[in-house]
């Protein structure tokens, strides 16, 4: 799929500038992405959450487009309704245009509370586009460890000391278990690769179904990371393998990016180290003692990339 950068410049600000998230924050980047990849009409629901707020301080909007806000747990509902609703004034002949759906939740509304909409809003077929922008964390009301946490994160509520290593477990496979619903388009992506996005949002538009796609969103403010550095840390989650570009097309894995390059042997699979020395929630691991958690995590990232290349027939 051939993408031109003449032509995106040209395409019509959806979002605008002016909003209020943190500096550095890598959502902004990935909602204009994802909304220049479609030239139709395009409907967004967002959940509670820090895009939202940040979006949408009244009297002020960034939203250039018909916008929905949502409670925390229901953002899947509230765009399977619109998508309804739509498809009955088409039927009437009320609405002509053909039109996009995009519903968005960061992770604690997609991994935890709004796992049962999303779930039912898949298996029903609505036909709408869902992003959620994980950034590993409630960040919005005060950095609480969500499902999505890495193992060994210092949150709020999983502080790092004597007797715990911060969050303890891994991370749930959101991607993976989004997949087992067999819809027709699932794709993880990371901010620093805009053509890889937006490739992937494109696909996700235009297939005849829900589509789920699961962006990673680094904060300086949860990841105590500097602002200068979110799309840096975004493409060395790629490389260490913590988060994997890939794309599920009708139940057929393809990895995408410098994740087929690694596959591939043209580029350098980097340690799990490197992620944690980049972030300040981890640096506690740096100690002798939590050797044992990075080991664990270095063990745990090998057997799912194992497990994907397998996935993907490489």
């Amino acid at each position: 799929m051939t993408i031109s950068l003449k032509e995106l410049a040209k395409t019509p600000t959806k979002m605008t500038a002016g909003h209020r998230l943190c500096g550095g924050c890598a959502e902004g980047t990935v909602v204009r992405q994802a909304l220049m990849a479609t030239d139709k009409p395009v409907v967004v629901s967002t959940a509670t959450g820090c895009f939202e707020v940040s979006t949408t301080i009244y009297p002020y909007t960034a939203w250039n487009v018909p916008w929905i806000h949502t409670a925390f747990g229901n953002v899947a509902a509230t765009a399977a309704g619109t998508e309804a609703a739509y498809n009955a004034l088409r039927r009437r002949g009320k609405i002509k245009d053909e039109m996009n759906f995009l519903a968005i939740g960061g992770d604690g509304g997609t991994y935890d509370i709004g796992f049962q909409a999303l779930s039912g809003a898949l298996e029903r077929g609505h036909r709408f586009v869902y992003l959620c922008m994980n950034n590993e964390a409630y960040m919005n009301t005060g950095i609480q460890r969500s499902a999505s946490t890495g193992i060994g994160a210092a949150t709020s509520t999983t502080p790092a000391g004597d007797i715990i290593p911060g969050k303890q477990g891994y991370p749930k496979d959101m991607t993976q278990i989004v997949a087992s619903h067999h819809i027709p388009y699932v794709a993880q992506v990371s901010p620093h690769n805009w053509k890889d996005i937006i490739t992937k949002f494109k696909k996700a538009y235009d297939v005849d179904g829900p589509s789920f796609i699961n962006a990673i969103c680094p904060c300086p403010r949860g990841w105590r990371t500097e602002a200068e550095d979110s799309m840096i840390l975004g493409q060395l989650a790629v490389e260490t393998c913590v988060w994997p570009l890939y794309e599920v097309v009708d139940g057929n894995y393809e990895l995408t990016g410098e994740s087929l390059r690694i596959a591939e042997g043209k580029l350098e699979k980097k340690p799990i180290m490197d992620w944690f020395k980049s972030q300040g929630r981890f640096r506690h691991l740096m100690d002798d003692k939590w050797a044992k958690v990075i080991k664990g995590a270095q063990a745990d990232v090998d057997k799912k990339w194992e497990r994907l290349k397998k996935l993907a027939k490489l």
